[in-house]
C-alpha cells in the first residue's frame, strides 16, 4: 500500500521495520479470529477423521461438553484481544500514523540528473550538463542562488568535482573555470544597481542537505485527537462531550436564528399607520401592503429579501457543520463498538469452526482452509459493509458494527445443532441421492406424458 511513498526517500531498514511492526500490531485483532477459525476447523476435523469424536460420543460425552474447555480458551483469547485492542492498538495507530506522515512528507533523496534542473535544495536550482561514470566529475554546471531580492545570482562553470561529506550533511561542489554573476542594490531604490561578474579558476560551494533526509521525527502528540488513538474509556468520554457540544450548538443556533426576526411585542393591538394623511384601522386593512407607505415599500421589500437570504445562508452553513459534527460522533461510536466486535469475533468464529470441523471430518490444511477462507470472507465483508453503512448514516453505529455478529451467530448455532445430531450436511453421497431422486421424479412425470 505504501511502497510508492517509501521509494526514493533514503529510508534505512530500521525505519521500514518499525513501520511494519506498528502495522502488524494493528492487524492482530483481525488475525486472531481467522487463526481461531482455522485451528478449530483443523482440530475437530482431525478428531472426526480419526473417529475420535465417535469414541468420545460413545463414551457418553456430548459435543458441547467436549467443546467447553476450548470455548473457555477462546473466551480468554477474546479477553486478551480486547485488552490488546484497547491499550496496545491505539499506541500502535498513533505511532504508525505519525511515522507514515513523516515519510510521506519527506522530500526525495538527493539525485542530480543530467540536463534537468534540481530544485529540492531550498534556495538553489542546479543543472548539470554531464556526469562522468563515477558521478563525481561534472561538466557544464549552472547554479542559481534564489536568495537575492533583486534577481537570482548564478554561477556558471565548465567542470567540477561533486562529493558529499562523510556525515551526509553537505554537498560540496569544487568548480573550475567559470563565472559568478550578482546584482547588488536596494530592491525599491530609484538609483542604479550594480552588476558584478567574478571570474574564477576554482570555486568551492556547499549545499545543506539536512532538509532532504528523514531526520526530524514529529511528536506523537500531533495526531492524538484521532478516534483510532483512543482507548475505550477515552472514547466514552469523547462521545459524551461531543453529544453535549452538538446539543448546545443546536440550541444556540436556534436562538440566534430567531433574533433576526423582529416580531411586534403587541401583535394583537390595533396598528395605525398614515396613508395619504388618513389613519386606517387594522380591521379595515385587507392586505399587508395597505399598511406600508409607498415610499417605504421598496426599502422594506429589499430588507426582507436581505434578511431571508442571510437566514437561508446561515441555515445552510449550520446544516453542513452539523453533518460534519454528527459524522465525527459516528466515527467515535464506530470505533467504540469495533473494540468489542473484533474481540467477540474470536468466540463467534470458534462457534462456527468447531461444529463445522466435526461435520466435515477432514483434517490438514486442505478442506479446512477452504472453509476457513469462505467464512472469514463472509465475516470480513459483512463487517466492512456494516461499517460503511454506519459511516454513511444508513445504519446506526450499533447495527453497522454488529452486522457480522448478527449474520454469523445464527450460522454457528445452526452448525452446532447439525453437529449434535450427527448431520450429513457436507456428505457428498447425501446430495447425490437427493439429486438422483429428483431426476427419477422428473423421469416419472415425463413417462406419464
Amino acid at each position: 500500500m505504501y511502497i510508492d511513498d517509501f521509494v526514493g526517500k533514503g529510508l534505512g531498514p530500521g525505519v521500514i521495520l518499525e513501520f511494519i511492526l506498528y502495522q502488524g500490531a494493528v492487524l492482530v485483532p483481525l488475525a486472531l479470529p481467522l487463526a481461531i477459525l482455522l485451528s478449530s476447523l483443523m482440530t475437530f476435523g482431525n478428531l472426526g477423521e480419526s473417529f475420535e469424536l465417535v469414541a468420545i460420543k460413545s463414551a457418553g460425552i456430548s459435543l458441547l461438553r467436549f467443546m467447553r474447555p476450548l470455548f473457555i480458551v477462546s473466551f480468554f483469547i477474546s479477553v486478551g484481544a480486547f485488552l490488546f485492542a484497547n491499550y496496545v492498538i491505539p499506541v500502535a495507530n498513533l505511532k504508525s500514523r505519525t511515522l507514515l506522515s513523516d515519510i510521506v512528507y519527506a522530500k526525495p533523496a538527493f539525485d542530480l540528473k543530467e540536463g534537468v534542473f534540481y530544485d529540492k535544495i531550498p534556495g538553489f536550482a542546479i543543472k548539470i550538463g554531464k556526469k562522468e561514470a563515477n558521478d563525481s566529475v561534472i561538466k557544464d554546471v549552472i547554479v542559481y542562488e534564489q536568495g537575492n531580492a533583486l534577481q537570482d545570482n548564478f554561477i556558471i562553470a565548465k567542470s567540477g568535482i561533486m562529493r558529499v561529506t562523510e556525515n551526509k550533511r553537505f554537498l560540496e561542489f569544487n568548480l573550475k573555470d567559470g563565472y559568478r554573476y550578482q546584482e547588488r542594490g536596494q530592491p525599491f531604490s530609484l538609483g542604479n544597481t550594480e552588476f558584478i561578474r567574478i571570474g574564477f579558476k576554482e570555486y568551492n560551494k556547499q549545499f545543506d542537505l539536512s532538509t532532504l533526509g528523514f531526520n526530524n521525527r514529529t511528536a506523537d502528540s500531533v495526531n492524538r485527537n484521532n478516534e483510532r488513538m483512543f482507548s475505550m474509556r477515552q472514547l466514552t468520554k469523547a462521545i459524551d462531550s461531543l453529544e453535549k457540544e452538538n446539543e448546545r450548538i443546536e440550541k444556540q443556533t436556534l436562538r440566534d436564528m430567531f433574533l433576526a426576526f423582529r416580531f411586534s411585542d403587541k401583535a394583537d393591538s390595533a396598528i395605525q399607520t398614515e396613508k395619504k394623511n388618513v389613519f386606517v384601522q387594522k380591521e379595515k386593512v385587507r392586505n399587508f401592503n395597505e399598511l406600508l407607505v409607498d415610499t417605504n415599500r421598496i426599502a422594506i421589500n429589499e430588507t426582507v429579501r436581505g434578511t431571508s437570504s442571510t437566514i437561508k445562508s446561515g441555515i445552510e452553513t449550520f446544516l453542513q457543520s452539523d453533518a460534519d459534527r454528527k459524522k465525527n460522533l459516528r466515527r467515535h461510536k464506530i470505533e467504540w463498538h469495533r473494540k468489542i466486535t473484533l474481540s467477540l469475533a474470536c468466540l463467534v468464529l470458534f462457534l462456527i469452526g468447531a461444529p463445522l470441523g466435526s461435520i466435515i471430518r477432514k483434517g490438514g490444511l486442505g478442506t479446512p482452509l477452504i472453509f476457513a477462507i469462505i467464512f472469514f470472507m463472509l465475516f470480513y465483508f459483512s463487517s466492512t459493509t456494516g461499517e460503511k453503512f454506519a459511516k454513511e448514516n444508513s445504519f446506526t453505529p450499533f447495527t453497522g458494527m454488529w452486522l457480522a455478529t448478527f449474520v454469523l451467530v445464527p450460522i454457528g448455532l445452526f452448525l452446532t445443532y447439525k453437529a449434535l445430531r450427527d448431520s450429513q450436511l457436507f456428505n457428498k453421497e447425501v446430495y447425490t441421492r437427493v439429486l438422483t431422486a429428483i431426476r427419477n421424479f422428473f423421469s416419472f412425470l415425463k413417462f406419464f406424458r
